[in-house]
Order: structure tokens, then sequence, then C-alpha cells
């Protein structure tokens, strides 16, 4: 019955997990303006972070999902608007797997399906800084070099960490079913992941919001992005710039 109710929800996401409509985007703009507490993030529309999530390794391949934090894991990547809702999910990758690599998989990124043009996504300096196939803008890396840079970064900070208390919340709520997807098949813990980020957004949706236990809550590891982009990128520093000079 458990595998059945996780296959429904999985086959009905976009019920719940959805991007927001355009006419929509400037009150989504104006949740991360005011969460950053700087009117130059107005055109931030969502926060994107990869969380992983604790399951019993197949006995093939199992290294692959030994991640840098040291136990084996399944990625979901995830992003969100300003209240913390799920407006995209990607699941499955194993824990050895770095972020960067699961987002340039990701139909997000493949099929260039969000944020719109005019738009940008926020991300942690795991991630490469980016204007082209989407745009999404990262920290400075450290140290930075002056004021400007600082007080980007903290503002940065402070409307990114959104996606950090999304998945402390989702995981808050439902650790005993993320515990049990320890105990099933390394191919089943990604359709208990997506349902209970399907039941994260519709109790969002009817006000009952949570406070998220302070070890929940994903941070994402301390590193600059180290890559070199790739063909069809066009690195966003230049549109970085932009934002930081208007703080």
């Amino acid at each position: 019955m458990v595998h059945k109710v996780a296959q429904l929800i999985c086959e009905n996401l976009n019920r719940a997990i959805t991007f927001p409509l355009p006419a929509d985007l400037d009150n989504v703009a104006s949740g991360f303006e005011l969460l950053s507490a700087s009117p130059a993030f107005n055109r931030a529309v969502c926060a994107i972070d990869g969380s992983h999530i604790r399951i019993k390794p197949p006995s093939i391949d199992r290294l692959d999902y030994l991640n840098y934090k040291g136990f084996y894991s399944i990625i979901m990547q995830a992003v969100c608007d300003s209240e913390g809702k799920f407006i995209d999910i990607f699941v499955g990758y194993p824990g050895s797997v770095h972020d960067t690599r699961v987002l340039k998989n990701s139909p997000l990124y493949v099929n260039r399906k969000y944020p719109p043009p005019g738009y940008f996504l926020l991300g942690y300096g795991g991630y490469p800084c980016l204007e082209r196939p989407i745009c999404l803008i990262t920290p400075y890396k450290e140290p930075v070099a002056g004021r400007v840079e600082r007080h980007f970064n903290f503002h940065h900070s402070k409307a990114r960490s959104v996606v950090e208390r999304a998945f402390g919340m989702m995981k808050t709520r439902w650790r005993a079913t993320l515990f049990k997807a320890l105990e099933v098949k390394a191919t089943f813990a990604p359709v208990v992941m997506a349902s209970c980020a399907f039941l994260h957004n519709i109790f969002l949706e009817n006000g009952d919001q949570l406070e998220p236990d302070e070890d929940a809550q994903d941070h994402g590891p301390n590193q600059d992005f180290q890559g070199i982009p790739d063909a069809n990128e066009m690195p966003g520093n230049a549109a970085r710039d932009r934002v930081a000079n208007l703080i």
C-alpha cells in the first residue's frame, strides 16, 4: 500500500510542484527582495540546492552512493520560491555526484525551463555563476575584494537560505518516513523523497508551517565552484556585478 500511494503521488507531482505562472513572478520576486533585505534582489524568483537523503546502498556500485559527508545517499535537487515551496525537484543521482553535475543533467538546465528571461536563480558557491543557459547567480568567492562584494554575499545568503529551510522543514516533518528510506531499495528511495516534497507543499499551501530542527537543515559544502564553463555556457560574473552594484 505504501508503494502504491507513493507511486500515485509521483504520478501527480505537477499538481503541487510547479513553476509560478508568469503573472505571479513579480510577487515571488518581491518575496526574495524581502528575504534579502535589499531591492537589488527584486528579480530573483527561486533558490536552488541539493540535499542528501540516507539510503541503504545497493550491493552493486555501492561506493557511488558514498557522499562527501561519509554516508550513503541519494541526492534531491530542489528549487523553491520565496515561501519555501518546492517548484521543481530532480531526484535520483547517487551521493558521490557533485551538485553541479546533477544540475547540468537536470531538465531545469538542459531544457532551460526556469527562470524566464529577466529573472535569476540563487545558488550557493558550489554552483557555477551563469548567465546562460539559465541565469544562476552565486556568491563572490572568499575572500571577497571589498565592501560591494561583501554586502552582496550577505544579502544573497539571506535570500538563498530559504531553500535550506525548506529542506529542513521537509526532513523535520517526515524524518521517520525518510529514515524508512534506509530500509528500501535505492530505486524506491527517490519515490519516497518526491512524495515527501509533494506533501511538504500541501502543508504549506494550507498554512501549516513548521520550525525545522537545526540538525535537519541542509548547508552546502563550504567551497567555491572550481570547474570550467562548458561551451554552451555564458559566465554570469557581469550579471552578478550588476546586481551587486544596486545594493
